[in-house]
This record gives structure tokens, sequence and C-alpha cells, in this order.
């Protein structure tokens, strides 16, 4: 067996253990970097439900399950926070993705809100999903069905409602659905509400954790 020697072994230990500094610090200074973080997510907006100004600095991306506890606390305890210090002051805007998974009929509603979407666009859905939330049963029942999502859309104001039946009852958006999904998993999202800010994921969906991502990305 041949064995390095002494002297030419720690010579390669300090040679390796220099690259691996010089390494280490070139990745720090890439994370550091405004969106040189390799945790920083990239996703297609084009035709997702948007809430604030189009042109405001910092783009939030939520991923919900109408179904979802979790995300109706988000809804009820976050966003009047987040839509009234961010969003209506035109600082930061929102996009909402479905990742439904709870159940069938997580699937059923996220497709619902987005035949909605289909004629009433951004007003319409958010309305929609509004009322979604507050209707929210127990996630464990199957309490998103058809005729629940007709009786709910019926407030939506001006939404014809022989076209949502049809919508609905054919799955006319499960494309979109399933392509919301697909986002969800090449993000790795693995549950909801996952709130990112400019592509960056929240430690959680507090108030206070969003307002600071928020504040520092308007940095």
């Amino acid at each position: 067996m041949t064995r390095l020697n002494p002297q030419s072994s720690n010579r390669n230990i300090l040679l390796i253990g220099t690259l691996v500094a010089v390494v280490l610090i070139a990745l720090v200074v890439f994370a550091v970097r405004p969106g040189g973080s390799a945790n920083t997510k990239s996703f297609d907006l084009t035709g997702q439900p948007l809430l604030g100004q189009a042109s405001a600095k910092v783009t939030m991306v939520v991923f919900e399950d109408f179904k979802c506890p979790n995300c109706k606390n988000f809804e009820d305890n976050t966003m009047p926070t987040v839509q009234s210090k961010y969003i209506d002051t035109g600082k930061a805007k929102l996009y909402k993705i479905n990742f439904p998974f709870i159940g069938p009929d997580s699937t059923t509603a996220a497709e619902a809100a987005e035949c909605v979407y289909l004629q009433k666009g951004d007003a319409g859905y958010n309305q929609f999903a509004t009322y979604l939330f507050r209707a929210q049963g127990d996630e464990k029942v199957q309490w998103a069905t058809a005729p629940r999502l007709e009786d709910l859309a019926s407030n939506v104001e001006g939404l014809d409602a022989a076209k949502f039946k049809t919508c609905v009852e054919t799955a006319a958006t499960k494309a979109q659905v399933d392509a919301d999904t697909a986002q969800a998993n090449k993000a790795g999202v693995s549950g909801t509400p996952s709130v990112f800010v400019n592509g960056v994921l929240a430690p959680d969906y507090s108030a206070p954790t969003v307002s600071a991502a928020i504040d520092k990305a308007l940095q």
C-alpha cells in the first residue's frame, strides 16, 4: 500500500481547507446578493389571481387550500394587517396559487374558484375566496360540494350562474389547478399556507413574520 508522507499529507490538508474556505465565502457572498439566494424561487404568475397593484415593488405569492384551517387563520388574522399596511398602500402585491391536497373537494373548490376567475377576474376570484374561507367546514368532511359552491358563487356580483355550474361540472379549469399544483411541487411546498416574499419562503404565516419579510424586501 502506498502511503502519503506526513509533510505531504499536511500540505494537502492545508490546501483543501483553503479551497473549502474560499468556496464557502463565495457561497455567502452569492446568497446575500439581491436575487442571489439559492432559496429564492421563481413562479409563473401569468393568469394567477392578483390582489393589489401590478406595479408594487414587493411580490407575494401564497399557496392555499380552501379546506385548510391554517389558511383560514392566515386570511382572518394575517391578511388584514398585510393588506392595510402593504397592499392597499401599493407597496406589495399578492398572487394566490392553488395547492389542493386535503381532500377531493379541495380540488373541486380550487376549480370552482378558477371558474369564477374566468368570468370575473381578480376581483371576482378574491371575493369568492373570501366566501369560501368564511364557509369553511371541518377539513375531514367533504363540504365543498358542487351545490354548496354554486350557492356561495351566487353571492359574487354579476356572475353567470349557468356558466359557473357548467364550468364546475365539466372540470373546465382542471388544467389550471394541475398547473398550480405542479408549481407548488417544483417550489418544494410541503403545506399551506406557504407565503413567499420576492421568492423567499417566510418562516411562518403570522402577521409579524410576513410583515418583517416585506419590510426587508422593501429596503
